[in-house]
């Protein structure tokens, strides 16, 4: 359940940045309002699967530059994959579209910031309340 809610905070946070940013796109397979939700929670999965493997190993791997830039390092870095999740959404035909390396960044730090806010409000909803 924790995970639905997660994903479901995830596309939201993706559809707002998509309204704010305008170098993002979200591109649905079809013209229709349920192909476009299921697009955005499409989206938001390879996102989170990207971001949860790839991003993690590449965050382990370049700490030591993590350090030195003072984690400037991590809104390239955050660019880049919002840049894989929309070529490998591209290559399913359908997805997010990132016009450009600066939008990328831009989007990934909107997102991060959107989907920290919605983290703090929805905060009570995914909490584990067996403590």
């Amino acid at each position: 359940m924790r995970f639905l809610i997660q994903l479901v905070l995830n596309a939201v946070a993706l559809w707002l940045t998509t309204l704010i940013v305008s170098g993002v796109h979200v591109k649905p397979y079809e013209a229709t309002a349920t192909a476009t939700v299921l697009t955005y929670l499409l989206v938001a999965l390879i996102f989170g699967i990207v971001n949860g493997v790839i991003g993690t190993a590449v965050r382990i791997v370049a700490f030591p530059l993590y350090v030195i830039t003072l984690g400037l390092l991590s809104f390239i870095v955050n660019g880049l994959l919002l840049l894989l999740v929309a070529w490998i959404s591209g290559l399913m035909g359908f997805g997010l579209i990132v016009d450009g390396f600066w939008w990328g960044v831009l989007g990934a730090i909107v997102l991060g910031f959107i989907g920290w806010i919605l983290g703090l409000i929805f905060r009570p909803v995914t909490r584990d309340r067996r403590a």
